[in-house]
């Protein structure tokens, strides 16, 4: 449950004596005017005067010297202002840098804006040129190869995620969905490229798709890249393209939470089957993957009361026993602590229907992941979003109306100043923990501590 809305007004400040930045955002009038005033009003205040006001101790202009009288906000406002122009100019430059001739110059364009798509948020400023800027991200993914059709991808997705889920949104997923799945289904095409178009078509389709054809389309599309070729097929085994594979299962079960009951069954019937095959893969991120999908099918299915318990749960169930408390050596420590980890939650989940609730904190608020569906969506956005996640769920309205956050907290520079901890608080409740920490893993190592 988030906090309530902290509004604060600021109140007005004394004027205070600023430098030539602070004479230009200070005063309406140009700037030689503004100089000329400000330094016959230090001139006449030198000469004119008198002893008595000198030992009062009041601070002059030195003659020469250029000042004027602002209000602290005015100045922030005017900076901020010009830092937001600058910045929109940078953006603008960079747009226009995906048509160079230069294959190097395109990318370095596609990394800016992918950095400063997911780090603020610029909905009315995209709004006006997603036409221009859709245009530029078609011909990087038709005529670019590798790295500059997977940066195409992820600036694609992030586009739409800017962009909300207005019909703005659901054009731009109608002019790029035939391109994503041409690279994404292409053989030819090289693995990043076709991960980064998997995840993009996912998450356009999950913002902007208006139609049930096109979710259906999108999930026939993935569904038929992470599935396990037939021997007749001749294709290669999930282990061979885990990235890819990966990307393809995260952005079904994406789409898988927001289909209509009729279209689920339909799943829950057929196609779920296929996921315990992928339990098997040498790849450990596919493995858990894969677990946590079968886990999310489980919770659709009991939330639309259908029973799944037959034999193939039970074998199901057995196989995710053993991936909860799997030791063999030939697989990486860290992988087999995160593998086991996971697999016992879900083991629980598919055994007694309760999730293991997790708390995400972000600024003054936090959230609270209570089912796999939620889980789902918020792991797929933090990929996309990257370290940008905190930010747009903290400004981003379609990521709030999604989560459930409200409108976004209006908060003034003096309540986020006394909502942070000082250093030295930081300090001491490292030092409490790290000694508590060791005192217990001293036990723990002790040679003379009970084993249960």
């Amino acid at each position: 449950m988030a906090p309530p809305c902290v509004r604060a007004d600021r109140g007005s400040s004394p004027p205070a004596a600023g430098g030539p930045g602070g004479g230009r955002a200070g005063s309406p009038g140009s700037e030689e005017e503004t100089g000329s005033e400000v330094l016959s009003h230090g001139s006449s205040a030198s000469e004119g005067g008198s002893p008595a006001e000198e030992h009062t101790g009041e601070r002059r202009c030195p003659r020469g010297v250029r000042a004027a009288a602002v209000s602290p906000i005015t100045g922030t406002a005017a900076g901020e202002k010009g830092q937001e122009e600058e910045a929109e100019d940078r953006l603008k430059e960079h747009m226009d840098n995906l048509l160079d001739k230069s294959a190097k110059t395109r990318l370095a364009a596609l990394r800016s804006l992918r950095l400063a798509f997911s780090s603020r948020t610029l909905s009315e400023f995209l709004l006006e040129r997603r036409l221009t800027l859709t245009d530029s991200l078609e011909k990087c993914l038709k005529k670019g190869k590798g790295e500059e059709q997977a940066l195409a991808g992820a600036v694609l997705a992030l586009l739409c995620l800017q962009m909300g889920s207005g019909p703005e949104a659901e054009e731009v997923f109608r002019s790029v969905k035939p391109l994503l799945v041409s690279v994404l289904t292409d053989s030819m095409a090289s693995p990043g490229a076709r991960q980064s178009c998997a995840t993009a078509l996912g998450m356009c389709c999950y913002i902007a798709a208006a139609d049930l054809e096109d979710l259906v389309s999108c999930l026939s599309c993935l569904e038929s890249i992470f599935s396990p070729p037939s021997t007749s097929e001749g294709g290669s085994a999930p282990s061979q393209h885990g990235p890819l594979h990966c990307s393809a299962l995260q952005s079904w079960s994406l789409l898988l939470t927001i289909c209509p009951s009729s279209h689920i069954k339909s799943i829950l019937d057929n196609a779920w089957l296929r996921l315990p095959p992928l339990l098997a893969s040498s790849n450990v991120a596919l493995r858990i993957l894969a677990g946590e999908t079968v886990a999310l099918v489980f919770e659709l299915a009991q939330d639309m009361e259908v029973d799944l318990c037959h034999q193939d749960t039970v074998f199901l169930c057995a196989q995710l026993r053993v991936l909860a408390t799997e030791s063999n050596k030939y697989r990486a420590k860290m992988d087999r602590r995160k593998q086991r980890s996971i697999f016992r939650d879900i083991l629980h989940f598919i055994e007694s229907c309760e999730y293991q609730e997790e708390t995400i904190r972000f600024g003054l608020e936090c959230m609270y992941l209570d089912s796999w569906a939620c889980q789902r969506t918020y792991q797929v956005f933090k990929e996309v979003l990257s370290s940008g996640i905190c930010h747009h769920l903290q400004n981003n309205e379609l990521l709030r109306e999604i989560f459930g956050l409200g409108p976004p907290l209006v908060l003034d520079a003096a309540a986020l100043k006394a909502s942070k901890v000082s250093r030295f608080k930081k300090h001491l409740y490292n030092s409490a923990a790290f000694k508590a920490r060791t005192k217990a893993r001293s036990r723990m190592r002790d040679k003379r501590a009970d084993v249960l």
